[in-house]
C-alpha cells in the first residue's frame, strides 16, 4: 500500500489544479475483459490495413468472419473502475477533455458523453457507397444469419472485437453489401488510415491549452497517440503516464506510474472528485 499511496500522491499533485487532458488506450479496458495489443506476454500480431480492407474482398471476408466471432465479447463488456473513475474526474472538473484511442464505447457507457473517439467506434457501421450508417448489432445479426458456422466458435478474443479463427472458416464468410451495393465498413480508423484532420486539430488545441496531459493504458507505439505527447512537450505541458510496461513517451514524462489503471484511477478519483 505504501507504493500505491506514493503513486496516488504523485498523480494527485499533478492533477490537483485541474485542466487535465486524458488520452486513453487499450490498457484502460483490460479489466473489462477486452485484450490489449502489446500487454505483458502478448505477441504482436498483424492488423488489417486500411488499403487492404478497401481493395481486397477476401481480406474483408476474413475481417468480418473474425469480427463476427469476436464482437460479442466487446458488445457485452461493461465499464470498469478505471472508466468510472475517469468519469468521476470529468464530472468534478478535474479532467477537461478525454480522448481515447479505443473503439469499445466504454467511456461513454461510464458517463463521459463527450469523450473524443480518435479511432471511431466498432458499434457503428457505415456504407462507403451512400454513407448510410447502422448499428453493429444490426450487421452482426445479418452476419450470423448468413454465416451460421460462425455462431458457436470458441471465444479466442483479440483486441478491438477481433478473434482468432480457423483459416478455413474465413474465406467462406459472407457480408452482404449495403442496399445501394456499397461496401460496409466499421466506423473505425484502420491501421494505415487517417484520423480526420478537424478532429486532430481539436485535440491538439485541447492539449496545448491543458495544464497536464495524462496518458492512461497506452504504449503510444502508434503515432496517432504519440503525436499528442510530442505536442504537449512542444507547448510546455507536463506529461504524466499511467501504464503497465514502457511507453514511447517515457523520456518526456514528469510522472511515470507503472501499474494497472483501475486501482490508481479509483484512488485518484477518491482523492480529487
Amino acid at each position: 500500500m505504501v507504493a500505491a499511496m506514493t503513486v496516488v500522491d504523485d498523480l494527485r499533485r499533478a492533477c490537483a489544479a485541474g485542466g487535465v487532458v486524458v488520452l486513453t488506450g487499450a490498457g484502460v479496458s483490460t479489466e473489462s475483459g477486452i485484450p490489449d495489443y502489446r500487454g505483458t506476454g502478448r505477441a504482436p500480431r498483424a492488423q488489417i490495413q486500411h488499403a487492404e480492407f478497401l481493395g481486397d474482398a477476401s481480406a474483408r471476408a476474413r475481417y468480418w468472419a473474425r469480427s463476427a466471432v469476436g464482437y460479442p465479447r466487446l458488445a457485452e463488456a461493461r465499464p470498469n473502475r478505471g472508466h468510472l473513475a475517469l468519469a468521476r474526474l470529468r464530472r468534478a472538473g478535474v479532467v477537461d477533455v478525454l480522448m481515447t484511442q479505443n473503439v469499445d464505447g466504454l467511456h461513454q457507457a461510464a458517463g463521459v458523453d463527450d469523450a473524443i473517439e480518435l479511432h471511431g467506434s466498432l458499434h457503428r457501421v457505415e456504407c462507403l457507397g451512400c454513407g448510410r450508417a447502422e448499428t453493429r448489432a444490426e450487421v452482426q445479426a445479418r452476419l450470423l444469419a448468413a454465416n451460421p458456422q460462425l455462431a458457436h466458435q470458441p471465444d479466442r478474443a483479440l483486441p478491438d472485437g477481433d478473434a482468432a479463427l480457423a483459416p478455413e472458416l474465413s474465406p467462406a464468410s459472407r457480408c452482404r453489401r449495403a442496399a445501394c451495393g456499397g461496401v460496409l465498413k466499421p466506423a473505425v480508423v484502420f491501421f494505415g488510415g487517417n484520423v480526420a484532420a478537424p478532429l486532430v486539430a481539436r485535440c491538439r488545441e485541447a492539449v496545448a491549452d491543458a495544464r497536464l496531459l495524462l496518458v492512461v493504458g497506452s504504449s503510444l507505439t502508434v503515432f496517432s497517440g504519440y503525436r499528442f505527447a510530442l505536442h504537449a512537450r512542444d507547448h510546455g505541458v507536463p506529461v504524466a503516464i499511467l501504464n503497465r510496461g514502457p511507453t514511447r513517451a517515457d523520456p518526456m514524462a514528469t510522472v511515470r506510474v507503472d501499474a494497472g489503471a483501475g486501482d490508481v484511477l479509483d484512488a485518484l478519483a477518491g482523492a480529487l472528485a
